[in-house]
């Protein structure tokens, strides 16, 4: 197919955690207080009209900077730096509950990789390189979607090295590997044009989206929280637990509506 007369279909992708391993003088420190225990990144996609959902988070957004009852220093920081924006680990309950509630009547799907942080995989299949982590979990991300016969643009949250262009090639290209390796005939074959598009949530409402579906899911594994997971899983569809390997057989590491996440798939601080 001629890629130039393929029609765009937009994903919008942020994350939960840190791809942060190790402090001074190359000391672990996965799970000390401010660090994560895993990295998770996101996908939405969005199965309506894209501009009156813009419009419609922009709205919500000025009307939280117009209520007094909401004026809490981080929403004060950010109007001061610019605008309120959505972020839900900023974010105080009573405004989580609103666009938690927005996302409810959206017509969306969302899916995750969720990559505990082992060193030794670090070490191994990363280089102990933050960006390589995060270019692997993207490449498993988009794994599935090169036969889509489409122009796909990524639209991704700005993240430093880790979302440079020459890193983002990098993912793209793991991902073409293991499409290609887990073909067993010539029938498949790579039909999507992948365009990185790469923004912050002032510039793109939507990604605050994704921003609150990954840490819905980063409150089960961290904590255990089930609570904000249950509260949007009619649209979460797939979540990954990628270095799970215990739970590799039958993919009981893939999980789908008809398989959901639990409490029990809380990481253990003890594991660090």
């Amino acid at each position: 197919m001629d890629q130039n007369k393929l029609h765009s279909d937009h994903r919008f992708l942020d994350e939960a955690g840190d791809t942060t391993f190790y402090g001074k003088g190359m000391v672990p420190i996965i799970g000390q207080e401010g660090v994560s225990l895993a990295f998770i990144l996101g996908m939405v996609k969005i199965k309506s009209e894209l501009e009156p959902i813009r419009k419609k988070i922009m709205e919500l957004q000025q009307s939280i900077e117009q209520d007094s009852y909401l004026q809490v220093p981080s929403v004060k920081k950010k109007i001061e730096k610019g605008g309120y924006f959505f972020h839900a680990t900023d974010d105080i309950p009573e405004i989580r509950k609103i666009f938690f509630d927005f996302i409810k009547t959206i017509d969306c799907s969302f899916e995750a990789i969720v990559g505990r942080k082992i060193i030794s995989i670090f070490a191994k299949k990363h280089n102990n390189k933050e960006s390589e982590f995060y270019a692997d979990l993207l490449s498993h991300l988009i794994k599935n979607k090169l036969e889509l016969d489409t122009k796909l643009v990524l639209n991704i949250a700005e993240r430093g090295k880790s979302t440079k262009n020459h890193n983002l090639e990098l993912a793209l290209k793991k991902a073409e590997k293991r499409f290609v390796e887990k073909q067993t005939s010539d029938e498949k074959k790579i039909s999507t044009k992948i365009v990185f598009n790469v923004q912050n949530q002032k510039t793109e409402p939507i990604l605050n989206i994704s921003d609150y579906f990954c840490w819905a899911v980063q409150r089960v594994f961290e904590k255990g929280e089930m609570r904000y997971y249950n509260y949007l899983q009619e649209k979460i569809s797939l979540v990954v637990d990628l270095y799970d390997f215990k739970n590799y057989k039958d993919r009981r590491n893939y999980f789908s509506k008809k398989n959901p996440l639990s409490a029990e798939n809380r990481i253990s601080p003890l594991l660090y």
